[in-house]
């Protein structure tokens, strides 16, 4: 079905600056074709997510309907509306709405040093620009962009793209902004030398460097076109380190075998397709199954069996699920561990606990494996 943007009216400027139209329609155009980034730039905090979003289809579950619902409207159409008044953006009619077709978005996170005025408990900020292509003037074709923007954790999705404000990219509001899309130019020019996206000789780079951090990138299909073995180390690492070492040796052997086999004859798409093999590897492991909703007295419990101790951690009255999240991890920092979760696009998570020395490199064999993992910071 062919995506399509909304018209809308007025026009940015002309400018030299990466935040372009031309820039902006190149990455959207290869992130259609292909799946979200996850990259490491130089100077930017932590890793950058890239995520092409779809209305309806990444609005199709049943966390997002209890969102769309819990904010007042009965589909992911009726919220989009919503979002392009914010906009600016021209709103579509009933008859747009029943035609059922796609429209597009870009949503682009990642964290910038904390500007002084948020004071000395923030050290970074998180940023979310929300992009849009759009037509303007009398254009039936794309020509042009607007964006949101949001400094604020979407752990409501739905709650979180309502929140967002219309971002002028010449004229920031405060020192928060002015940061973020200091930072916003150097992750579009990283996206094109990651995505081999010619940069017009008339853009202004922010640097004259190349920003993708080594090991940036690096899939399976890659891994696997150049040495089996070397991709079997990397799936017994990665269940060494989610299993924190207490899993036998020939049990280890066993599933990096049967998830290897699993993704070559399985989708190359990330993340990976979940079936029965993947399930049984994490029944095998110790692990706490939750739906989306629990409470403080559930989490200490299935935490303290999981590490083999008790663990007690302070929250403030009428605390609940993942806004736990932050008290949990603290309290596990204390013994050097970080709860981190499975993430098995269902309708609740699957907790693990790792040791806090071997997070980052647990998400880095996330990725080459294709076993999603969230990291549970918000």
């Amino acid at each position: 079905m062919k995506k399509i943007f909304s018209n809308l009216f007025g026009r940015n400027q002309e400018s030299r600056s990466i935040i372009c139209f031309e820039i902006l329609q190149r990455i959207c155009d290869r992130l259609r074709k292909g799946s979200d980034l996850k990259i490491n730039i130089k100077g930017i905090n932590d890793s950058v997510l890239v995520n092409f979003c779809e209305v309806p289809y990444s609005f199709c579950d049943e966390k997002r309907d209890e969102e769309i619902n819990n904010a007042g409207f009965n589909n992911s159409y009726e919220v989009l509306n919503e979002v392009y008044k914010s906009a600016g953006i021209r709103v579509l009619d009933d008859k747009e709405i029943r035609k059922g077709l796609l429209y597009e978005f870009m949503h682009i996170i990642f964290y910038s040093k904390t500007s002084q005025v948020m004071g000395e408990d923030f050290e970074y900020t998180k940023n979310s620009f929300i992009i849009f292509l759009c037509s303007s003037g009398n254009s039936t074709e794309d020509n042009d962009f607007r964006m949101l923007y949001s400094n604020d954790s979407f752990i409501d999705y739905v709650q979180g793209l309502l929140d967002c404000r219309q971002l002028d990219i010449d004229n920031p509001k405060n020192e928060t902004e002015e940061i973020g899309i200091k930072d916003f130019k150097l992750v579009l020019q990283a996206a094109c030398q990651y995505l081999n996206i010619e940069i017009p000789k008339d853009i202004e780079l922010p640097s004259q460097e190349n920003l993708i951090e080594a090991g940036t990138g690096t899939t399976l299909e890659n891994l696997i076109e150049e040495d089996t073995e070397a991709v079997l180390e990397n799936f017994e690492e990665f269940i060494g380190l989610v299993s924190r070492g207490d899993i036998e040796e020939k049990e280890l052997k066993k599933w990096s075998k049967k998830l290897l086999k699993n993704y070559k004859n399985g989708s190359n798409e990330y993340p990976v397709i979940l079936d029965e093999t993947y399930f049984d590897f994490f029944r095998s492991l110790n692990t706490w199954y939750s739906d989306w909703k629990f409470d403080p007295e559930d989490a200490e419990s299935s935490i303290s069996e999981m590490i083999g101790e008790d663990l007690n951690f302070e929250y403030p009255e009428e605390t609940f699920s993942h806004d736990l999240f932050p008290y949990i991890n603290t309290a596990l920092s204390k013994h050097n561990y970080e709860m981190m979760s499975f993430n098995i696009y269902g309708d609740g998570y699957l907790f693990f606990v790792a040791n806090k020395k071997d997070v980052s490199r647990i998400l880095e064999l996330s990725e080459i494996t294709q076993i999603a993992i969230d990291q549970l910071q918000f």
